[in-house]
């Protein structure tokens, strides 16, 4: 089913999950679903014929599949909202003069965030689709970044790449990539879905046909992408647990058995969220995972 592990090299898998997986937005389901563990550095990986093709990336099938939208406005409405988690995992590098890459940038509204104290932007993403828009604001634009690497080795101080690493056929080959982009010693910061998620524990009956997806094809705990990382010759600084819910929404999935987003419950204040954010983050049971890095290169 497996093949030998892209990361670690191993071959020894097991079957972690078997059912129905996430094909798009809510709702939208495709039966069927297979993933496996792998034995060596315990990372988990969706069946490749379960997986959608890497090329969607390039076109707007991907977007389009997730229902968000494909204008730049739509891709603003829903990433906007997450930039400050990304800038306080970020915390406290500092941005200042310095030329800043995102791999995987969509639209840009990470890069719009520091654009205005950036030295330099160099946007990093395989969708055309957005690539004038992000021409007409002042970035280098290349659509992967192996390109971006080619025509400017070694020159960024700093790259990120939020909820990318887990839609990549090769994490290991994408680190890699990202590792010639930088300069020695330079920063990376990456994020990507928690698979400790604290809602796989409390309802492991629902919630992973919710958090298992077509368009993911990896799903990392932390000591499995500490290990990608390594393995693509980065030196480990920190891993980061960010909680984007809050405690209404866990109470909401136990009651409904379905997600509810930033619903508000009668009694459940922003004291309370709060509270339970903190308690995931320090637990490393948050439903994102931050690793920093520095490029030893």
């Amino acid at each position: 089913m497996f093949q030998p592990c892209e990361i670690c090299g191993a071959d020894d898998w097991r079957i972690a999950y078997e059912g129905p997986i996430r094909a798009g937005g809510f709702g939208q389901q495709h039966e069927g679903g297979r993933v496996g563990r792998c034995g060596g550095c315990g990372v988990e990986r969706l069946d490749e014929s379960c997986s959608v093709d890497a090329a969607a990336y390039e076109s707007e099938a991907y977007r389009a599949a997730m229902g968000q939208g494909l204008s730049v406005e739509e891709f603003f409405a829903h990433a906007d909202p997450t930039q400050l988690q990304n800038l306080t995992a970020l915390w406290p590098h500092a941005l200042r003069g310095k030329v800043v890459a995102d791999i995987g940038c969509g639209a840009g509204s990470f890069l719009d965030h520091v654009a205005g104290i950036a030295a330099r932007i160099i946007a990093v993403e395989p969708t055309p689709l957005y690539h004038d828009a992000l021409r007409a604001r002042g970035y280098a634009v290349y659509p992967y970044a192996a390109d971006a690497a080619k025509a400017e080795l070694a020159s960024a101080d700093a790259a990120v790449t939020f909820q990318v690493i887990e839609h990549v056929p090769d994490p290991v080959a994408f680190l890699k990539d990202i590792s010639a982009l930088l300069k020695p010693g330079a920063p990376l910061l990456i994020a990507t879905p928690n698979r400790a998620d604290i809602l796989m524990t409390l309802l492991p009956e629902e919630f992973p046909s919710f958090y298992y997806r077509r368009v993911h094809r990896w799903y990392f705990d932390a000591a499995s992408l500490r290990h990608a990382v390594v393995r693509a010759g980065f030196t480990v600084q920190e891993e980061r647990f960010l909680h984007g819910y809050g405690m209404a929404n866990a109470l909401a999935w136990l009651r409904d058995r379905r997600p509810t987003g930033h619903t508000r419950l009668p009694g459940i204040d922003r004291a309370a969220d709060a509270h339970w954010k903190a308690y995931l983050e320090a637990s490393g049971q948050a439903d994102t995972l931050y690793l920093l890095a520095r490029n030893s290169g």
